[in-house]
């Protein structure tokens, strides 16, 4: 039994400003549909996190809202709608894509990583202190900030992804995968960082995963994605406790 068929979806009970809103979303890669009207809201300053198995769709979730697929539908941003916009204006508007893969530039340094993450901004001396932040944050980045990026390990290669998005101060945090490949504790540690970058700093964010417990754990809300349509949302700890959900994501 699929968890389609287990539960169908409800509203969303959510009551705060919502930060990114996307409704009657549709992608393709040709003539392959892979997402169908789907439909999902991020609250201002919280974590939600879309689960799925590998072909779900969770990867083209995320490059459809950057407007980096073939897609339609709606996508606003903090109420402006940013659909139409190609990818630059919508990194410029204030959303940061971290790719599955880590999404760094190999040959460039740990610091010019972190410089390119900033180029939209014109503070200077903001910059320079949100580069002392992630150096103190993750002080192996410190240590190594002359190092070609692609000589980094796996997980301190997403260290230097996630900070790297950060630079650009963005209003929504987008995660592909941030799990994928890495230790397990490096996975826990990551996580926390998330929790403790989105308690400290208040930033919105929006992962797709496959690690459901840790996922869930960081997150104030919850959906499951299957064959390219929600099948399932609710709050993150319901969605923990839920039987079909375990069944599919967690073991249980």
């Amino acid at each position: 039994m699929t968890i389609a068929e287990t539960e169908t979806r409800g509203a969303s009970g959510s009551s705060g400003e919502i930060m990114l809103s996307v409704s009657g979303l549709e992608a393709s890669y040709g003539a392959v549909q892979v997402l169908r009207d789907l439909s999902l809201e991020v609250p201002k300053g919280e974590v939600v996190v879309v689960l799925g198995a590998n072909g779900a769709g969770k990867t083209t979730t995320l490059r459809s809202i950057c407007n980096m697929v073939t897609c339609s539908g709606s996508v606003t941003l903090d109420g402006t709608e940013i659909g139409k916009m190609n990818t630059a204006d919508i990194v410029n508007r204030g959303v940061a894509h971290v790719p599955q893969g880590r999404g760094t530039f190999p040959e460039l340094s740990v610091k010019d990583n972190l410089y390119v993450g900033a180029y939209t901004r014109t503070d200077k001396s903001g910059v320079e202190d949100d580069i002392a932040l992630w150096f103190e944050k993750y002080p192996v980045l410190g240590e190594r900030h002359d190092q070609a990026a692609g000589s980094l390990s796996g997980g301190e290669q997403q260290m230097l992804a996630v900070s790297r998005a950060l630079m650009s101060r963005p209003q929504v945090l987008l995660l592909d995968e941030p799990s994928l490949g890495l230790a397990p504790i490096i996975i826990e540690d990551l996580f926390q960082t998330f929790k403790q970058i989105n308690e400290e700093q208040g930033t919105t964010m929006l992962v797709v995963e496959q690690n459901a417990n840790l996922a869930l754990d960081i997150a104030t809300r919850g959906y499951v994605l299957e064959a390219g349509e929600i099948v399932l949302e609710g709050d993150a700890k319901k969605l923990q406790s839920d039987p079909a959900v375990q069944e599919a994501y967690l073991g249980g």
